[in-house]
């Protein structure tokens, strides 16, 4: 199989466990590997642990996809805080899933890798942090599955986290973005490559998984970003400018991530609702004792603002601040520095108010 190892940073590191990894949904991995990356020095009483949740097609190289964030004084401090992303369960980045070898028939996974969820992820990414002996996260953050990361950690591991700061997400996935995640998988299926998911390594569905990602980029951008960037524009080769950044997306995801992959990831994000056995969604959000800031993007049509303020009506230690800028769900990988100088003064606040409580 293709190895991307390539879009691997040198710096990562992994945790092997050779326990069965069971999965909600009733399936069973026989054993599990975690991709991670890690920034400056844990403190004395590992008071200090920031967790990064990177996004759908993302990794554990936060410092590459998320570099705005990373300077003195910033979001993420490394003379201050102990910063650490792992590669989330499922992905094609190192931790297990669709590309790895399934000890039990000595090839990849492939369609065989069993449905996951969001909840899935954060256990794995708990018995990693119980690896590294990690027993309090002082913030945990990220956006859009990232971000539903962060809400599942409040839930699953409130006695760990001290804060959240979940951006552009809703607390269960709607029915348009299932929508979407749908289509886009359709495009994938429908590729003559496809097989079922047993495609050749030397042949993925390379058509399929390309128009997968350009329907996912009209969703992550906005009517105006792209007006105000391509307009009408043709170039000499005949194709207006935004079929060919279209065409370029498309390709690029191609040659960086796997198809069984984004399905299984594009699954276990449809699968998102806070409330999913454990009683009514109103009154499963309200008992969500932990502080959140949560950031909305006004211009974000994937995850709408008013899923924000549904959270921040619900959640009780919660809030919500905006971006206001043209991007489209992806302004929290464009705009970073005012990312960054959110969050940064989202920490001071909770430092402020931990020295007033002392």
């Amino acid at each position: 199989m293709r190895d991307y190892r390539e879009f691997v940073s040198p710096q990562t590191r992994y945790f092997d466990s050779k326990q069965p990894f069971a999965t909600e949904l009733g399936g069973e991995l026989p054993e599990l590997r975690i991709a991670y990356r890690t920034w400056g020095t844990p403190g004395a009483d590992r008071n200090n642990v920031i967790l990064v949740c990177h996004a759908l097609t993302g990794n554990a190289d936060a410092d590459v996809w998320w570099d705005g964030m990373f300077s003195r004084g910033g979001a993420f401090d490394e003379s201050k805080d102990f910063i650490l992303c792992s590669n989330v369960l499922g992905s094609c980045y190192g931790t297990t899933g669709p590309m790895s070898r399934n000890p039990l028939t000595d090839r990849h996974y492939g369609p065989d890798f069993p449905p996951i969820t969001i909840r899935d992820m954060v256990h794995a990414q708990k018995l990693l942090l119980d690896e590294l002996g990690i027993e309090r996260l002082r913030l945990v953050v990220g956006a859009s599955l990232g971000g539903m990361q962060v809400l599942e950690w409040g839930f699953l591991y409130p006695e760990m986290v001290q804060a959240m700061m979940p951006m552009g997400v809703s607390g269960r996935h709607s029915s348009w973005c299932i929508g979407q995640s749908e289509a886009q998988r359709q495009a994938i299926y429908a590729d003559r490559d496809w097989n079922d998911g047993w495609y050749a390594p030397e042949r993925p569905p390379a058509a399929g998984l390309g128009a997968a990602r350009m329907m996912a980029m009209c969703s992550y951008r906005s009517f105006e970003n792209f007006q105000s960037r391509f307009g009408r524009r043709m170039q000499d080769d005949g194709l207006f400018s935004v079929e060919s950044y279209m065409r370029y997306q498309g390709r690029k995801l191609v040659d960086r991530f796997d198809a069984n992959t984004y399905v299984t990831l594009t699954r276990a994000m449809d699968m998102h609702d806070l409330a999913r056995g454990r009683g009514p969604y109103e009154t499963v959000l309200g008992s969500l004792q932990i502080p959140v800031e949560i950031l909305s993007i006004r211009s974000d049509v994937l995850y709408p603002k008013e899923e924000q303020e549904e959270l921040g009506r619900l959640i009780p230690k919660s809030r919500v601040i905006y971006l206001d800028e043209p991007y489209g769900h992806d302004a929290f990988l464009i705009d970073m520095e005012k990312v960054s100088r959110m969050v940064a003064e989202y920490k001071e606040e909770l430092s402020a108010g931990e020295q007033s409580a002392a």
